[in-house]
């Protein structure tokens, strides 16, 4: 990334493997101090000992996203040490096999607490920072079900679709206040991630998922990310659509 994200604060939710470990690394290598939090400690803690050991600043904190006062309290400690976050990348985000006829009311509940409630949460704390100075990048790590809805993925897509519509309002909401903070958004298709393995919650079809043909990497993430920061202040980039050019759905 280039040099004019050196210094500044960027928190990653749901850091702890995949894509938003990626996107820890390359926010980390532009010189940015990185807080990042999810539900394992295990790995959130051998995540931050090896962006240390790469030369970046680190806040890690163990979070559940489900719970409001988890929250509140990464972004206290944040502000404690750094002062506040000039990016917010919302990758936090699961989806469940949980079908709209048959599906189980826990799973759901998880879904929407994640993907959508804890989204809104974050971000609007985030903001609490940002109005501080005008300037600052939310980024949501979206899905390309947010633009189609594959069988049995209702109320996944729907979260999806609910993030779609996120992006869209909070851009009109701060164009109405006159501000210069963007938002923006990352729509993936099928990227290898754990992701499959837990909405199928069975290591075969997972692997059949990804094996069909070449699907996108983390890294291939972490790249739309450093196009849409990096753009000149007067350039919003307002959702980037990538899928693995064998994708056909």
């Amino acid at each position: 990334m280039g040099s004019s994200l050196a210094g500044q604060v960027a928190l990653v939710t749901g850091a702890s493997s995949g894509i938003g470990a990626a996107l820890a690394r390359r926010l980390a290598a532009s010189g940015c101090r990185v807080a990042i939090c999810a539900r394992r400690s295990d790995r959130l803690e051998a995540l931050a000992t090896d962006l240390r050991q790469s030369g970046a600043e680190v806040l890690a904190q163990t979070v559940d996203l489900r719970q409001e006062a988890d929250i509140l309290q990464m972004f206290a400690s944040l502000r404690r040490q750094w002062g506040g976050v000039d990016i917010l990348v919302n990758n936090a985000g699961l989806g469940h096999n949980a079908p709209l006829m048959t599906g189980d009311t826990e799973a759901w509940r998880e879904m929407l607490e994640v993907n959508v409630l804890a989204l809104c949460i974050c971000t609007r704390e985030a903001l609490q920072d940002m109005q501080a100075g005008d300037r600052g990048h939310i980024v949501h790590i979206s899905s390309m079900s947010g633009y189609r809805v594959p069988s049995i993925s209702g109320l996944y897509s729907g979260t999806k679709f609910a993030v779609r519509s996120l992006t869209e309002g909070l851009r009109q909401e701060l164009r109405a206040a006159g501000s210069a903070i963007r938002i923006s958004s990352i729509s993936p298709g099928y990227v290898e991630t754990e992701f499959a393995a837990k909405y199928h919650q069975d290591a075969q079809k997972a692997q059949t998922t990804y094996d069909q043909f070449p699907v996108l990497t983390p890294d291939d993430i972490a790249n739309a990310l450093e196009y849409l920061l990096t753009q000149p202040p007067h350039v919003q980039v307002h959702d980037i659509l990538l899928r693995p050019t064998q994708q056909g759905n």
